[in-house]
């Protein structure tokens, strides 16, 4: 963690991100460490866990962290959380709180609301269109003999 909160600070001082950063461990070593890019790369995806994770599944060479922990700042958001699961992280450390992150700024609570609506009532419109040709996709998948499951 305090690998972690060192390069959340520095990222501040460099002004090239957010206060955020994330470290992966594995088996006591890190195998990845980042810091959140949203601003730097222009890319609303680029938070601190999911830079981490995509670095971490590049170095061990698997889609798949099983076996592996995240030490992040900062509790993660929904999107984080999401790659989390994902990934197959084991546990999870985090420092500040969503609630010590809204008080600087940011505030995901939000799209904690709009995540337990109905889809008919979120902000953003979902409008679904040509299911039945979409389906075509996952018949083939459950008969490929070269899918790789996840």
């Amino acid at each position: 963690m305090q690998r972690a909160i060192k390069l959340a600070t520095e990222n501040v001082r460099a002004s090239t991100g957010g206060p955020f950063a994330a470290v992966v461990v594995r088996a006591g070593s890190i195998v990845a460490a980042a810091t959140n890019q949203v601003t730097s790369t222009l890319d609303p995806t680029g938070h601190a866990e999911i830079v981490a994770i995509r670095a971490a599944c590049l170095a061990l060479r698997n889609f798949q962290l099983t076996g592996c922990e995240l030490y992040t700042t900062c509790e993660p958001c929904p999107m984080c959380m999401g790659a989390i699961y994902w990934a197959r992280l084991e546990k999870i450390y985090y420092a500040s709180t969503r609630h010590d992150a809204a008080q600087v700024g940011f505030d995901d609570s939000f799209i904690y609301d709009q995540l337990a609506l109905p889809l008919g009532s979120r902000n953003i419109e979902m409008i679904q269109i040509m299911r039945e040709q979409a389906l075509q996709a996952f018949r083939e998948w459950e008969t490929s003999q070269t899918k790789i499951r996840y």
